[in-house]
């Protein structure tokens, strides 16, 4: 992704759609299946949950529709250094450049949940 968007939706969709692609490019050693399905779960899960956390079924709800995404984007970025890690360099700006995602989004969903809170 070179230019960030500013429609949340479409960034988390982004955001998984970018991970497919990668881990899609990947070896198929036995780390990198299992390691690469749960970092798909985990990123497609955070555009899910975004989709429920809109929903307007209640402040409580949105909350915790959003912490889930937090973590979702925490787990995302925790198997994307996983695969970093187990693959060789051609690899590395891609894992980079979305375990910043992982860790931007995380930030930009601690913050709604701090205002949506009232910290």
């Amino acid at each position: 992704m070179s230019e960030k968007s500013y429609d949340l939706g479409e960034r988390t969709f982004l955001f998984a759609l970018e991970i497919a692609r990668l881990v899609n490019k990947l070896p198929k050693t036995i780390s990198n299946i299992e390691y690469s399905k749960q970092v798909i779960k985990s990123s497609g899960s955070v555009g899910a949950n975004y989709i429920e956390a809109n929903e307007n079924l209640g402040t409580k709800d949105a909350i915790f529709r959003f912490k889930v995404c937090r973590k979702e984007a925490k787990e995302s970025a925790f198997w994307l250094r996983l695969l970093k890690a187990t693959n060789d360099v051609p690899f590395e700006k891609e894992f980079d450049s979305q375990i910043n995602e992982a860790n931007e989004l995380k930030m930009i969903f601690n913050s709604i949940v701090n205002k949506k809170s009232g910290k």
